[in-house]
């Protein structure tokens, strides 16, 4: 090996030379500084490889190709690291999106669930209702007849609201009349004639009264829990 290929070979070594010319005792004069950024400036400080003795120069050489290979597989750990830190990171918030659509597809599962069930329970309740004509007409009605009617005709989740606007207009008296401004019957339509809509006998059948009062309040204010809730705050309907 030439002076010229040895000092290649140490320019590319010279930190590794270094280091075991201090354990073996070729170095000369003391352990010089290793500059990473010049290799070329160390190696001019360093004993050359062709300086050493020659059952010493395998030593040397193993020790640099393993400092090498130690530097590499340094490198190599911690991009394998960083990689592996990368992917799990991904992969954490491709879990936590998933979880959180998944969330979001049960509430909205059980919202349209809810929806579906009220919905079949309306349909349900008005289609157990029984139309005015159904009823046969008598000459006078008590208090609790016309309120079983009212039961069988007003959907189950509204009699309550419709129960509240009679007691307060007429207290179930489907011959009330108000003497001052001519109000009649079970809701108290004003004036009372209005209610002949329903049907020619208004003033005398509840029933003829109470499906008119229906569908006032359904069309007016969307059904007897909506007027019920105008009554409350205005005191009329």
């Amino acid at each position: 090996m030439s002076r010229i290929s040895v000092r290649g070979f140490a320019v590319a070594s010279a930190t590794a030379v270094t280091t075991v010319g201090a354990v073996v005792g070729v170095a000369a004069g003391g352990t010089p500084a290793a500059d990473d950024n010049n290799f070329e400036a160390a190696a001019a400080d360093t004993t050359l490889l062709a300086d050493i003795p020659a059952g010493q120069q395998a030593q040397v050489q193993t020790a640099s190709l393993t400092q090498q290979a130690d530097a590499q597989a340094s490198a190599a750990d911690a991009a394998a690291k960083k990689s592996a830190e990368e992917s799990a990171r991904i992969q954490a918030a491709k879990d936590a999106k998933s979880k959180k659509q998944a969330a979001e597809d049960r509430i909205e599962a059980e919202r349209l669930a809810e929806k579906k069930k009220k919905d079949e329970a309306e349909r349900a309740s008005r289609s157990s209702v029984r139309d005015a004509s159904s009823f046969a007409a008598q000459g006078s009605y008590t208090v609790a007849q016309v309120q079983a009617m009212a039961r069988q005709m007003v959907p189950a989740d509204q009699f309550q609201c419709f129960s509240n606007i009679v007691n307060h207009e007429s207290t179930w008296n489907y011959r009330a009349t108000n003497p001052s401004s001519g109000a009649y019957g079970l809701m108290q339509a004003l004036p009372g004639h209005k209610m002949s809509s329903a049907g020619a006998d208004w003033q005398t059948n509840p029933a003829t009264q109470i499906k008119w009062g229906l569908s006032y309040m359904d069309s007016r204010y969307g059904s007897p829990c909506g007027a019920w809730s105008f009554w409350q705050a205005n005191n009329w309907y």
